[in-house]
């Protein structure tokens, strides 16, 4: 395939945008090359500048679980846009998405519309200190929630695939109240709870670690939180930004059965426009300015144009069959993958969950972020490419997740494996002239 066009885009837009991108993945610093700038997209395709068509297996990072430009999001979003864009005052599609996300997870009483993640999390850090009066929260290593000053501690995302555990201009009295231990680590929750039995705010958790590759929760981890929030008097946090609704109709807190205090979303509950969400029990959500002392606002959320896009999205992925008709797809994959990857001889440890993929490049089996760390990333790298000649986009990273949509066809699923077969060859044969 050829890349000219975006090749010479990259280069205009690196004298004008920082690093050519504004997003840091996007830049294509882990696994080399060129960026690609896409043109359109239609169902389970993308289609660069250089007219060459992919399957989509990034999904904008999670939110397209419908695919690109579903006929039902886009014919709202027409009428919605003719309407106006924003009006910077209440409309009922807040209150009619809002029954949607209330209906669907148990644990979210009331909710209030931001317009990202990272805007979510933050309400939610504010929120649990206030509520509590204690200023501790305790992460995960490798678990990303948004570009937060307090969060931003041994996070996973782009920190990870640039290498950088820490941000620059983080000080240390804005992580000084963070706690970091390893994900899916008992021990160490509760080594934490015994040194600081009355400081600890909140815990915020992936539910499903989706942002050092996908490390699904160890049996019995996500409860011992519950369990230990509660004992102890602090809040639990779920940041289900990109596993809500993905995960399952109900979000990972659904899959596993377990209530968190808050719940933070994003992603899905957009439609593939800028939105973000945080709700949780009445009593806590109260607190939230106009009724309560925690301020947080914002011109932009609950715009007319996202939670359109939201309402429609949510609309389809509600209906019957829809979970199991991509867990389908998804295990196909997976199992597709995994075969591939051992008739080539091919170390691969693919971790799944629902229609969540993690890829890595190690005979260890992947818990946490430092068995993440395992993998090799050079060969991740010369798998990337492989498939991206062979018309397949995965995550331009060895530490993100690959996502499956309702768009994406068995045909397509198919020619995924077949590519993947010859790329986990090559892979293998280059090791072999290595060694």
């Amino acid at each position: 395939m050829r890349h000219e066009r975006s090749s010479n885009l990259y280069e205009e837009a690196c004298k004008i945008l920082v690093g050519g991108v504004n997003s840091p993945v996007r830049a294509f610093k882990a696994v080399g090359g060129t960026p690609l700038f896409i043109r359109k997209a239609r169902g389970s395709k993308i289609e660069d500048e250089d007219r060459n068509r992919y399957i989509d297996y990034v999904c904008s990072w999670g939110p397209l679980i419908l695919g690109s430009t579903h006929p039902k999001v886009v014919q709202a979003l027409e009428r919605a846009i003719s309407r106006g864009t924003s009006y910077g005052a209440p409309t009922k599609l807040e209150t009619e998405l809002a029954e949607l996300i209330i209906a669907a997870v148990p644990s979210i009483e009331k909710i209030r519309f931001v317009n990202s993640g990272t805007e979510a999390s933050m309400g939610a850090l504010r929120l649990t200190r206030a509520y509590t009066k204690r200023n501790r929260v305790l992460k995960f290593e490798g678990c990303y929630h948004g570009h937060v000053d307090s969060f931003l501690v041994r996070g996973g995302s782009g920190m990870a695939t640039l290498g950088t555990p820490d941000s620059a201009g983080v000080t240390e009295s804005s992580a000084a109240d963070t706690i970091v231990v390893p994900y899916n680590d008992i021990a160490a929750v509760e080594q934490v709870f015994e040194k600081f039995p009355d400081e600890v705010a909140a815990v915020i958790v992936e539910p499903v670690a989706a942002n050092m590759g996908l490390v699904p929760p160890n049996p019995g981890f996500l409860s011992m939180l519950r369990e230990a929030t509660k004992k102890f008097g602090a809040l639990l946090i779920f940041d289900e930004v990109i596993t809500g609704f993905r995960a399952a109709w109900g979000g990972a807190q659904s899959l596993f059965n377990i209530k968190p205090d808050l719940t933070c979303l994003g992603k899905i509950i957009g439609g593939g426009l800028p939105v973000g969400a945080y709700g949780g029990r009445e009593e806590i959500m109260n607190l939230v300015s106009p009724l309560g002392p925690v301020y947080q606002a914002g011109t932009l959320s609950g715009n007319p144009l996202a939670m359109t896009a939201g309402i429609a999205t949510l609309k389809e992925v509600k209906k019957k069959g829809f979970h199991a008709r991509l867990e389908k797809k998804s295990k196909h994959l997976a199992e597709g993958l995994n075969k591939a990857a051992q008739d080539a001889g091919c170390a691969l440890r693919l971790n799944r969950v629902s229609s969540m993929l993690g890829l890595f490049f190690t005979p260890k089996e992947v818990v946490d972020f430092s068995s993440a760390k395992s993998t090799n990333t050079e060969q991740y790298k010369r798998f990337f490419h492989s498939m991206l000649e062979g018309g397949i986009y995965l995550p331009p990273s060895a530490f993100e997740t690959v996502f499956v949509s309702a768009a994406h066809s068995e045909s397509d699923i198919s020619q995924t494996i077949n590519v993947a077969e010859n790329a986990f060859r090559k892979v293998q044969a280059e090791l072999q002239i290595r060694r």
